[in-house]
């Protein structure tokens, strides 16, 4: 677990310096040239622009179908690793168990410790690597989008609801930090002390990052929030346990 939360934190903070890596300066065009651009940025910018003109000029509202269909898009990556982070919680009590009965640090038991514990995850059927490749995945498109809304110049001219896309606000970051909670404590099922500190560690990180950039990224970060609780109610809610209850046990008590 410790491994995951230096994983997700070094993520978030390749992700902001990456941001800044590229030349958020120069308009997104037909005309740009390199991989990055033509095959990343221009593509969801595109999308962006033509959706908003479809709509009347609603780019608030081009961005939230562009986030819908991105997260359609890596829906069944998603799934997996929403089934897996879960069921890597519900196996912390035996890992436990595990590392107090080989608490020795000699050779031999470690050892014996990691046989065992991957022994365990294969019973299980459980990659513990399974929920990192939709980070990997997300980063990039991440970093994608944000450019896109950056260098996409119609964005600034617009507003939506109540704020302006290409300015911070004062409100949506609130509501960012708080659907990312939301969404954090819907995937935890038990009380260990690292996943606690990465419950309110992400929405602080998330709703610091949402006061400085446009409000268009904050918007893309709450629309991706509420649509990953409804996928994690759906996967591991109480319908979803309800479900496998009646699998596994499907004469049932009459």
């Amino acid at each position: 677990m410790r491994k995951k939360l230096g994983l997700a934190l070094m993520l978030v903070a390749l992700t902001a310096i990456m941001a800044g890596c590229f030349n958020i300066n120069e308009p997104i065009t037909e005309e740009s040239e390199g991989i990055w651009d033509t095959i990343f940025v221009y593509p969801l910018s595109w999308l962006i622009t033509t959706i908003a003109e479809a709509t009347g000029e609603n780019y608030g509202l081009a961005i939230i179908i562009v986030t819908i269909i991105l997260r359609l898009l890596i829906l069944p990556l998603m799934i997996k690793q929403t089934k897996s982070t879960k069921a890597m919680q519900e196996m912390q009590p035996e890992l436990l168990k595990l590392r107090e009965k080989y608490s020795a640090k000699d050779q031999k038991t470690q050892q014996k410790l990691q046989e065992e514990t991957m022994k365990l995850f294969s019973e299980k059927n459980i990659n513990p690597l399974a929920g990192c490749l939709p980070l990997f995945i997300q980063m990039p498109i991440l970093i994608a989008f944000y450019h896109a809304i950056m260098r996409t110049e119609e964005i600034f001219n617009h507003d939506f609801l109540w704020f302006q896309l290409g300015q911070p606000d004062f409100i949506l970051p609130l509501i960012a930090a708080l659907t990312t909670f939301v969404q954090q404590k819907m995937m935890m099922v038990s009380a260990n002390p690292q996943m606690q500190i990465l419950l309110y560690m992400m929405p602080i990180m998330i709703g610091v990052f949402s006061f400085f950039f446009p409000s268009a990224l904050a918007l893309y970060w709450v629309v991706g929030n509420l649509f990953m609780i409804i996928q994690t109610y759906f996967i591991t809610g109480p319908g979803a346990q309800q479900r496998k209850e009646n699998k596994s046990n499907p004469g049932g008590a009459k």
